[in-house]
């Protein structure tokens, strides 16, 4: 009897369907052994070793295994192929003291996977080990020695990540971009113009140039500089200049990656990154796709003729590529490792029988899969140049012409017609407008544009993308708002200062992308685990020591006032706690007690119950907005600070009556249905 260890119960039960009576499998559930949770657990004076101890939890799933590798004559690790499961093989090979194991991998759990894996078994990769364990013992001395500092800094409780505290810069200064953007007024011209003749269609053409020359975007800054173009226009004849018809082709796009699968995932579903890894997890473990952590586009040559077979059979042979269509991973994605794809693409959607949860994420990984075989969508396009006195107005179109790949995988496009027209076509005018814009600021980071921006900079790899979003929300210092995009909050932005400041090689991007690289070499086995680790220790240590002893007693959180504690007497200091500022008595702990920040009073009429003022509010979570004091007899509330009159009222949208609120500079509507907007004066 042979025993094959992997880390899941789920893979475990997949994998025993593929095998004979020769073989029993367990689960090690996860990582064996790991840093204890109450001390630093790395000796940083004796070549950075690690104290590793089994966690409670662990110990039964230890004592089946050891039980049951007695009994077999040989036991097979076979835990997941990245540095994670190379990392958890070791731990069990070290804890069940086994000599030089075999070790198996895969990149999918089907029975052809299995037993070509156990024909090919290699040893334990100690440069995947070291990288991960390199990383480990890099994010504990970051945690476990900077977090002290913040509690001093500013309040108990808080945590820093070495990967974690850069997404959280990400996200604060997108925030300050986004607060001191000054939006800028420009206009466009449209005219609707149609052929002579009754019964033609209206169609819209766009100002583009004046005088031979195109008119860019931000050209047309104020209504009087469009309007003495509508002036010109006036007696102008609109005459066809110039007409070009051609054909376009849109490709289909790469398979899945990780990153790009929680990207995609996001946008369709909006599904969080955590909630897309396990999902696919699960799906990998049950043998219906590749492994799901991964960075490389490539696909097996079976796989392609497979998906060029089912493309054939199902939507005939004009719907194939007519080509192997094979992508490049970039940076170091290694081609032996594959993308995200079915095991099988004879396994269509509605064949899972799975939960909807489940089918709704597969259907999406074998779609792309297969449209990565299909033949390019093709479009006729159409442009037309429209000459009007001085100036040159251009319509333009889009048809489908054949639908190739979106037949099975669904992008947005728009479809526009414009009549067939002559060169030198005289054309009637409708009507012109002149329409006024706002320069826009950059949006917020989302789920998916968080983990784009994360994998452009280098920052963190196809496995940590989730944990990072995961833990930086957990910890309060990023929230979502309405829109399901993120916001830094109160705490998320004082953390940041203060990393900024006293830590900035900590929180800057190069550096950790240098790092994430370092780890990188560290696994291809060209450089050394502890010396990486050396060389980032010495500075930060250093550093920390100086700052330890510069730091002052108060710290950033409190604030003296002149309030006076009704339990003691002391005075009440304003501090600054995970979830925003309190009030707090000076004798802590001898004097445990707290209040929360009284509401700031806009002095302005609640417009829904009339009794009641709007004062500025602040969510759990430290959000700030704007309610009724009459709460929750009166539930009226705004997200942006809302407009005040004269006669200390909300001022109304003219367009519309809802109330009227400040925003980016601008003053705007608080209904989404409604595009009122003006600069601030």
């Amino acid at each position: 009897m042979k025993l094959i260890i992997v880390e899941s119960p789920t893979k475990a039960n997949t994998i025993k369907k593929f095998l004979g009576k020769g073989y029993e499998v367990l689960s090690s559930f996860g990582h064996i052994r790991d840093l204890p949770k109450n001390e630093l657990g790395v000796d940083v004076e004796n070549n950075f070793e690690p104290k590793y101890v089994i966690p409670v939890k662990s110990r039964k799933a230890i004592n089946a295994i050891k039980k049951e590798a007695l009994k077999s004559e040989e036991t097979i690790l076979a835990t997941d192929e990245d540095r994670e499961g190379e990392s958890i093989s070791w731990h069990i090979q070290e804890v069940l003291k086994l000599k030089n194991p075999n070790r198996i991998v895969f990149h999918e759990i089907t029975k052809e996977a299995i037993k070509e894996a156990l024909e090919k078994p290699r040893k334990i990769d100690l440069n995947l080990v070291n990288a991960q364990q390199a990383r480990r013992i890099l994010d504990r001395i970051v945690g476990y020695k900077l977090s002290p500092f913040l509690w001093k800094k500013i309040a108990r409780g808080l945590s820093a990540g070495r990967v974690q505290s850069v997404a959280v810069r990400l996200v604060v200064e997108r925030e300050k971009e986004i607060e001191f953007f000054t939006p800028e007024e420009y206009w466009t011209i449209e005219a609707n113009l149609k052929k002579l003749g009754e019964n033609e269609k209206e169609f819209t053409a766009l100002l583009s140039k004046k005088d031979n020359k195109p008119i860019e975007k931000l050209e047309i800054k104020s209504k009087e500089e469009a309007d003495k173009i509508l002036k010109d226009l006036e007696s102008a004849e609109y005459i066809v200049e110039n007409i070009d018809k051609k054909e376009t082709k849109k490709n289909p796009f790469a398979p899945f990656t990780t990153s790009t699968l929680q990207q995609e995932a996001w946008k369709r579903f909006r599904l969080p990154a955590k909630a897309t890894m396990r999902i696919a997890q699960e799906l990998y473990e049950k043998g219906h796709i590749t492994y799901h952590r991964t960075d490389s586009v490539n696909l097996s040559n079976q796989s392609i003729i497979s998906a060029q077979k089912f493309i054939s059979d199902n939507f005939g042979k004009n719907y194939q590529a007519g080509y192997i269509r094979k992508f490049k991973s970039k940076g170091r994605a290694q081609e032996a490792h594959e993308a995200i794809r079915p095991t099988s693409v004879f396994n269509a959607p509605e064949t899972l029988k799975a939960d909807k949860r489940l089918e709704k994420l597969y259907e999406l990984i074998w779609k792309r899969f297969l449209a990565t075989q299909m033949a390019s969508a093709v479009f006729d396009s159409v442009s037309a140049d429209i000459n009007a006195e001085k100036y040159t107005f251009r319509a333009t179109g889009q048809t489908l012409k054949f639908d190739g790949f979106l037949k099975v995988y669904n992008i947005k496009f728009e479809e526009k017609e414009i009549p067939q027209m002559e060169k030198n076509e005289k054309l009637n005018l409708v009507k012109i407008n002149n329409l006024q814009h706002f320069t826009q600021p950059p949006a917020r980071y989302t789920e998916a544009s968080l983990i784009k921006v994360l994998e452009e900079n280098g920052i963190g790899r196809p496995s940590t993308y989730a944990p990072i979003i995961s833990v930086i929300q957990d910890r309060n210092y990023i929230a979502k708002n309405d829109d399901k995009r993120f916001y830094p909050t109160e705490i998320g932005i004082t953390v940041n200062s203060v990393l900024v400041e006293h830590f900035p090689e900590i929180v800057d991007i190069n550096f950790t992308a240098k790092m994430e690289n370092e780890l990188d070499e560290i696994a291809d086995g060209k450089e050394e685990w502890q010396k990486i680790c050396f060389e980032f220790y010495g500075p930060f240590a250093e550093n920390l020591e100086k700052k330890y002893i510069d730091v002052s007693k108060k710290g950033l959180g409190e604030k003296p006032t002149d309030k006076i504690c009704p339990k003691c007497g002391a005075p009440l200091l304003e501090r600054m706690g995970r979830f925003g500022s309190f009030y707090a008595c000076s004798k802590f702990p001898e004097c445990k007690y707290t209040e929360s920040l009284k509401e700031k009073s806009l002095d302005i009429k609640c417009p829904k119950c009339g009794n009641g003022k709007i004062t500025e509010k602040r969510t759990k979570r430290g959000k700030i907005f704007y309610g009724c004091d009459q709460f929750p007899k009166c539930d009226f509330a705004l997200w942006d600070k809302p407009v005040k009159t004269e006669n200390n009222e909300i001022e109304k949208c003219p367009d519309c009556g809802s109330p009227l609120v400040e925003k980016r500079k601008q003053i705007k509507c608080s209904s989404k249905d409604c595009k009122f907007i003006k600069k601030v004066s």
